[in-house]
Parts: structure tokens; C-alpha cells; sequence
């Protein structure tokens, strides 16, 4: 058996593989991975008594893994204000996170876990804190909505002092590269 060895073949199967590489390879983006720092102003509705309102400011300094992926950690000051006789809660918190953006480099999913450390009115109590967020983010603006669960302030439900307090806060932030 004889077998054919044609010039028009090679060169057509040639033309069909460079064709498949081309279109399949992915063109590496050279990221600068670097860090960020936001400074926000935010605002709560904490949802159990005897707490009314909260508001605070932060500064979150932010580490780019990737252009998808970032660590964070974050600090400031929050009080929490309480209508009566009773005293407002201020405390600082001190919280590492991951951040992920999950949609053209914008809306983003983000959790962060730290201490509460209580500075004011008489409270000395330091608090686990959980927070998962949901925000959107420009190259200079972050909005963000967040619930935060203090594991250790002190709430009154059904007339009962307990601990466990929980909170819905919206965070308006400025960010830029360092």
C-alpha cells in the first residue's frame, strides 16, 4: 500500500491547529497586584433593643490578590445609640476579610470576621464579629450593604438581658491605590 503525501493536506491541517491555538488561548493580562484604601462613612439599623440606630466611620485597607480576589482588614469607630436612660455602645472594630467579585469586576461578596472592642460608657466587653456583605465597587467609590452579629454585646429580649446583638448596615466608602 502506497501512501499519498500531499503539500495542500499538511498545510490545511496546519492552518486548522494554529486556527483552534489562536482562538482558544487566553491573552495573560499582567495585573499589579497592590494595596487599596477606602475610607467610609456607615450607617445601621440594629435589630434588637435596646439599640436605635447606629453610625460610625472606617478605613479598610485592601490587598489585591487578583484582579477577582482581595484581602481586607478594616477598623474605625461605630456607636450604637439608644433613646432613654440607657448608654450608647461605642466600640471599635477590627475585622480581616476575602473579597470577591463575582460580576464584570464590580458587584462583589464579601465576608470578614474580628473582635468589637466596647470603648465607651462603662462597657468593657470585646465581642466576636461576623460580617458577610454584598457591595458594588468603582475605582473610587464602594457601596456595600452588611449584617453583623456581635456575639457578645448585650441585648434585652422578652424583658431578659442576653447577648447576641445583630445589625444591618449600609457602608459609603472612598477608596484609591496606594
Amino acid at each position: 500500500m502506497k501512501s499519498k503525501f500531499n503539500i495542500k493536506t499538511v498545510f490545511t491541517t496546519l492552518a486548522i491547529v494554529l486556527g483552534i491555538a489562536t482562538t482558544s488561548a487566553q491573552e495573560v493580562q499582567n495585573y499589579d497586584q497592590g494595596f487599596r484604601l477606602g475610607v467610609g462613612i456607615n450607617g445601621g439599623l440594629p435589630l434588637d433593643n435596646p439599640y436605635d440606630f447606629s453610625l460610625g466611620a472606617d478605613a479598610r485597607l485592601q490587598y489585591d490578590l487578583s484582579q477577582k480576589y482581595s484581602l481586607t482588614l478594616t477598623t474605625g469607630f461605630s456607636n450604637m445609640f439608644v433613646s432613654g436612660d440607657n448608654n450608647d455602645l461605642g466600640y471599635i472594630p477590627a475585622k480581616a476579610g476575602f473579597k470577591a467579585f463575582v460580576l464584570k469586576d464590580q458587584l462583589y461578596v464579601m465576608g470578614e470576621i474580628g473582635a468589637a472592642f466596647a470603648v465607651t460608657n462603662g462597657y468593657n466587653d470585646t465581642s466576636l464579629l461576623l460580617s458577610p456583605a454584598i457591595g458594588y465597587a468603582t475605582d473610587k467609590i464602594d457601596i456595600s450593604l452588611r449584617y453583623e452579629h456581635f456575639n457578645d454585646f448585650p441585648v434585652i429580649k422578652n424583658d431578659v438581658v442576653k447577648d447576641g446583638l445583630g445589625q444591618i448596615s449600609l457602608r459609603l466608602a472612598y477608596g484609591f491605590k496606594l
